[in-house]
């Protein structure tokens, strides 16, 4: 049996054609012929049934046969708000793994100690749409720039907040015990910080926003890994039974 392709089609519903990228990949590595079945997913959860309708040197037209909505597998929305690595490949890990979890949104921040202060969320999306496709699923996390951590705070967000630190003069929470307590519809956010932590001020700030104070647990994790934790936790919590 010849393997489904996938393609993300951004606007679906009134488009006919896949965007210049998708079309090459279609064309020059898939090599794929008119009439050949292939699946389109707009990360907004519909999922369509097409074929190849005509393929040129650089475009490559489709026709719908059957549009489906797909539900999320998980209630409520996960955003993720961490703090860029200095090496920009390590958090791309974290958002391919974190989106083939499945979650919201990524929001980036610029922290006190924060080792990088410019972001450009261009490859990153290609990333997230790479293991959208790969994994097959038909909602995406939408990728905000990066802002300033306080001005992240300030924000007004629905559900329940959190702020992971390793301060011991704060009291912290267990996410996982703290997530496993609370309504399966809330909203989740989840604050990480660079890899010298939140500074004392930012979580001071934080805590009278709202954010309820937490820890990952007994090991000190770099801060892609905590971001995929905080991830995998919500996803236990907020996924359909």
């Amino acid at each position: 049996m010849k393997e489904a392709r996938y393609f993300y089609v951004p606007d679906l519903e009134n488009s006919n054609e896949l965007t210049e990228g998708e079309a090459v990949h279609a064309i020059r590595v898939l090599r794929m012929k008119n009439g050949e079945e292939m699946f389109l997913l707009d990360g907004k959860g519909h999922v369509a049934t097409a074929e190849v309708a005509l393929v040129t040197s650089k475009h490559c037209m489709f026709s719908i046969k059957e549009i489906k909505e797909e539900h999320k597998s998980w209630h409520g929305n996960i955003t993720l708000a961490i703090a860029p690595t200095k090496m920009l490949d390590r958090i791309e890990w974290m958002a391919e793994k974190a989106t083939e979890i499945g979650f919201d949104k990524l929001a980036f921040l610029d922290c006190h100690f924060s080792e990088r202060k410019v972001l450009k969320t261009e490859r990153i999306e290609k990333i997230v749409i790479s293991a959208v496709k790969q994994s097959r699923k038909a909602w995406m996390p939408r990728i905000e720039g990066m802002v300033p951590c306080m001005d992240f705070i300030k924000q007004s967000r629905q559900g329940r907040k959190y702020i992971a630190h390793c301060y011991d003069q704060f009291e912290r929470k267990d996410l996982f015990e703290e997530l496993s307590k609370r309504a399966a519809d809330e909203d989740i956010t989840v604050m990480i910080g660079p890899e010298g932590d939140f500074s004392v001020g930012e979580v001071e700030t934080a805590i009278r926003a709202g954010y309820e104070s937490v820890s990952l647990g007994k090991s000190r994790l770099r801060t892609e890994t905590a971001g995929l934790y905080a991830v995998m936790a919500a996803q236990l919590s907020l996924r359909e039974k």
